[in-house]
């Protein structure tokens, strides 16, 4: 089947490569793709050895992910040179095989150390990886989710960084999942920072009343069930099932001239767990993107 995209800016759909038993043999997973209708895949760590195929079968290739995230955030010189050799090596692979975007969450090593420290050892690790990127035309693009002592999640952090490494190099893996748990306006971000936004995520959230009134959104509840894919207060959802703009968005990205891709990640309660469920996830995603 012909690729699908966007009608809004003729957006190339694909998603991310999960780690479900029936997305391990890669080869399955590229067919599926290309009978329905995806046009890319997301791949993990280990794009040196897979996105050749993806390639070659006629797909493109998302990002992939650089293996040695939270060594280029250590408080020790020895494993910040070690991480930057390790992604450097691993940046000049993928490239060969026409991949240009890796990528990353800025997760330190020791969440418990001063934020400032853990940026300090951020901004050295990824100033010494500027060269390879640029050398090799391709960029990181740094997703803002917020995990134990992430950086770059927020408006401030991200100015921050772009700031203290102003190379084009660096840029901005939209998600606007994130930034909705976090009560930041995805689309005000859109804004802000769309000349640094190089991938797109096609996440959601929804906004749960109920749980916002009874929990909050400062503490775990005490006594209430888990809720897969978030908490009480929100919780990740395909595109369309939360509060997301989609087609403001993508209006936005039109108007920007961005031809990038927008890659379905699938963490929603309502869908992970088998087989059956994430490809009805995943279908249901891409038909929703494809009216947008």
């Amino acid at each position: 089947m012909k690729a699908r995209t966007t009608i809004t800016g003729n957006l190339n759909i694909g998603f991310c490569r999960g780690g479900s038993p029936w997305q391990k043999n890669l080869n399955e997973l590229i067919n599926w793709a290309l009978d329905v209708g995806y046009g890319s895949i997301d791949l993990g760590t280990d794009g040196d050895k897979t996105a050749d195929s993806v390639i070659s079968a006629g797909l493109k290739v998302g990002t992939c992910t650089l293996p040695d995230m939270r060594g280029m955030l250590s408080s020790e010189k020895k494993d910040r040179d070690s991480a930057v050799a390790e992604n450097s090596d691993y940046i000049e692979t993928c490239s060969a095989s026409g991949v240009d975007k890796f990528f990353v969450i800025m997760l330190p090593a020791d969440p418990q150390r001063e934020r400032k420290d853990n940026f300090s050892y951020m901004v050295d690790s990824y100033s010494r990886l500027v060269p390879v990127l640029e050398k090799t035309t391709s960029c990181v693009v740094v997703e803002g989710w917020p995990g134990p002592g992430a950086l770059c999640c927020t408006p401030e952090t991200y100015k921050a960084l772009f700031n203290e490494i102003p190379s084009v190099a660096m840029g901005v893996n939209y998600d606007p999942s994130h930034l909705l748990r976090m009560g930041i306006d995805p689309l005000r971000f859109l804004q802000e920072f769309i000349e640094r936004i190089y991938h797109v995520h096609g996440k959601d959230t929804e906004i749960i009343a109920e749980g916002l009134y009874e929990y909050g959104h400062e503490q775990a509840a005490t006594f209430a069930k888990n809720i897969s894919f978030g908490n009480q207060a929100w919780r990740y959802t395909i595109p369309g099932h939360g509060v997301m703009r989609w087609l403001e968005a993508f209006d936005l990205l039109e108007e920007a001239g961005y031809k990038g891709i927008v890659s379905v990640e699938l963490e929603d309660a309502n869908f992970n767990g088998s087989e059956e469920g994430e490809k009805v996830g995943l279908l249901k995603s891409l038909q929703y993107l494809e009216g947008c």
